[in-house]
């Protein structure tokens, strides 16, 4: 009896042992020392990629992407690549859908965001998104809101970056697009596994 109570208590220590281990992706927790080991990328791979997807030259991205890797002092675990619209007088909204690529990961995982924003800001654009992410280190833990302030100045074929930060994890959003969007805004932006009409 005494036996089988030891293999027992053996049994349920292993059992919390491993569950603790495999701490699922919303722990509060996330992430711990032992968990910062996703790969990152280098800046040619994403001046490669960035070309790719915004369909601009890479000397173009090559310089925004310098420009992060400056601000940020360390490579990216993640890009966003992915396209949105987004309009504002005043009170400005963003829609937009991409795809998650992580060194890691076998295939992309798809990623919705939605955001609004106040502040001086008038006009519209639809643009190509490329995202740094910063501070990923499973792929779940992209979808929550992440507050940013956004200073851009949109002409045809224009550029932009603005930086958007939570919980460790810094989005830095590369954009080129048609329209024209000037001005100022302080905001949120909302990354989800669906879309969601509301921004919030």
């Amino acid at each position: 009896m005494h036996r089988r109570t030891l293999i027992t208590t053996g049994l349920a220590a292993a059992g919390l042992s491993a569950c603790a281990t495999n701490r699922p992706p919303n722990d509060p927790n996330y992430p711990v020392p032992s968990d910062r080991n996703a790969q990152a990328y280098s800046f040619e791979e994403l001046t490669a990629a960035g070309s790719r997807e915004l369909g601009i030259a890479a000397e173009a991205v090559g310089g925004a992407i310098e420009r992060i890797f400056a601000d940020q002092g360390d490579r990216p675990t993640a890009y966003i690549a992915g396209e949105e619209g987004a309009g504002a007088a005043a009170v400005g909204l963003r829609y937009g859908r991409g795809a998650l690529h992580m060194k890691d990961l076998s295939a992309s995982q798809e990623v919705f965001w939605q955001g609004i924003s106040i502040g001086w800001d008038i006009g519209g654009n639809a643009s190509r998104v490329f995202t740094l992410v910063y501070g990923l280190y499973h792929p779940d833990m992209i979808y929550r809101r992440y507050p940013g302030v956004e200073g851009t100045a949109y002409v045809v074929a224009g550029l932009g970056v603005n930086y958007q930060q939570a919980d460790g994890i810094v989005l830095a959003p590369v954009r080129t697009g048609v329209g024209l969007r000037l001005g100022a805004n302080v905001g949120t932006m909302a990354y989800s596994r669906q879309r969601n009409l509301l921004p919030f």
